[in-house]
């Protein structure tokens, strides 16, 4: 516990930073996997995000220690019903913080109101590792930041658990983001039980059929085990939103404030972002699918 609590006394700003220095800057000296031009103007609309992040995050994570607290105090969850030693309660309770995630991640792309903000993440149209920042700080803050405290009330973890589970999820989700070529070895190999990066780009393919998947950060077993289990070759993927593919679309502010935005939704998007298709645009096309059809049929 001592060594545990050395690593959980590290300022976990500080392992961001490091990652992120790492990971941007081979992503300047080496091949990457997608094509992308202003790659510095790209990172600083990013990093905007974390700062946005840190300024609500005096507020909010008072509030979280204060909930975590109360219910530690009131011994309110699973684990205190059941008698395990300290290192199984704390891998189940990682374990746990990140399936009630993967349902907190899977709501945010079937609600519509939680999709306007889940939207700004998946804008990113020249995915880099700077993608980890760029997340809208209500959704971060407010909707999976709560995910913790239920997770807590759930299961009966403490902040030692919270910390533990940061500390490990933080490198997953900087290198599940990284600009970079990965073999295909790692995704039948680590991919079995862990959320790999050419796994988790196929959450942000622009094909809803493919980012409709592949929810959870660290173990990708949640989505084998309820079918949200999606694969395709890295090459293939094609990243982002169609209707953010605009340089004006690409800045801080504008996807700061796009969640209250009306923004045209193009076919391909993956996300219910705005208004549905046009009911008569519908129509016709499945009038002309069922015409098509008949004719096939006459000419056999």
């Amino acid at each position: 516990m001592e060594t545990l609590n050395k690593l959980l006394s590290v300022d976990l700003n500080y392992i961001i930073i490091g990652l992120i220095v790492i990971f941007f800057t081979l992503e300047q000296v080496v091949t990457t996997q997608f094509k992308y031009n202003k790659r510095f103007q790209h990172f600083f609309n990013n990093i905007l995000f974390q700062v946005a992040f840190l300024i609500g995050n005096i507020l909010w994570a008072t509030v979280t220690v204060f909930c975590i607290e109360w219910l530690n105090n009131n011994q309110i969850g699973l684990f205190y019903l059941i008698e395990l030693p300290v290192w199984v309660k704390l891998i189940l309770g990682v374990a746990m913080i990140d399936l009630v995630t993967y349902w907190f991640h899977c709501m945010s792309h079937r609600i519509p109101l939680l999709c306007r903000f889940h939207r700004v993440h998946h804008s990113d149209t020249s995915m880099d590792s700077s993608t980890y920042f760029r997340s809208h700080p209500f959704e971060v803050l407010l909707w999976f930041g709560t995910s913790n405290i239920i997770a807590t009330a759930l299961f009966g973890l403490d902040l030692v658990t919270l910390g533990v589970y940061f500390l490990i999820s933080t490198p997953f989700f900087i290198l599940e983001h990284t600009n970079l070529r990965f073999p295909r070895w790692v995704d039948k190999t680590f991919g079995l039980v862990f959320t790999t990066p050419n796994i988790h780009k196929v959450h942000h393919e622009k094909d809803q059929h493919y980012t409709d998947s592949n929810y959870a950060d660290i173990f990708i077993l949640w989505d084998r085990l309820f079918g949200t289990y999606k694969y395709k070759p890295a090459e293939e993927i094609q990243i982002g939103l169609e209707e953010f593919d605009d340089d004006k679309k690409q800045t801080f502010w504008y996807l700061f404030k796009s969640p209250f935005l009306k923004v045209k939704r193009i076919a391909s998007s993956p996300l219910l972002i705005s208004e549905p298709p046009d009911s008569q645009v519908v129509k016709a096309n499945l009038k002309q699918h069922l015409s098509d059809q008949e004719q096939t049929i006459m000419k056999k």
